[in-house]
C-alpha cells in the first residue's frame, strides 16, 4: 500500500498525449453523430488545414484547434506504431 502522504508525480508528455487522445475521440464522435465519416474528415482537416473539414457539432472544431496539427499527426502515427508491434 502506498503512503497517502507519498508526492504524485506526472509525466507532462503522458498527460499532453492523453489529452491530445480525448480531443480526437471528442471529435471523432462528434463527426459521426453528424453522419460524417471521422476518418475522412479528420484526415482531411490534418492533411490540408482547413477547419471546415470539422463539424461544429460539441464545439468539435474549437477543440481540435486547441492542439497543433502535427502533435495529433505525431499521437497518431505513435498509437499505429505500437499497434503493429
Amino acid at each position: 500500500m502506498k503512503d497517502k502522504t507519498e508526492t504524485m508525480t506526472f509525466k507532462s508528455e503522458d498527460i499532453r498525449r492523453d489529452n491530445i487522445k480525448h480531443i480526437v475521440r471528442l471529435v471523432d464522435n462528434a463527426l459521426k453523430e453528424r453522419g460524417y465519416n471521422s476518418v475522412n474528415q479528420l484526415a482531411g482537416y490534418l492533411i490540408s488545414n482547413d477547419p471546415a473539414y470539422i463539424s461544429s457539432h460539441n464545439n468539435a472544431r474549437s477543440v481540435i484547434q486547441s492542439v497543433e496539427r502535427y502533435e495529433i499527426i505525431e499521437e497518431m502515427v505513435r498509437s499505429y506504431l505500437e499497434s503493429i508491434k
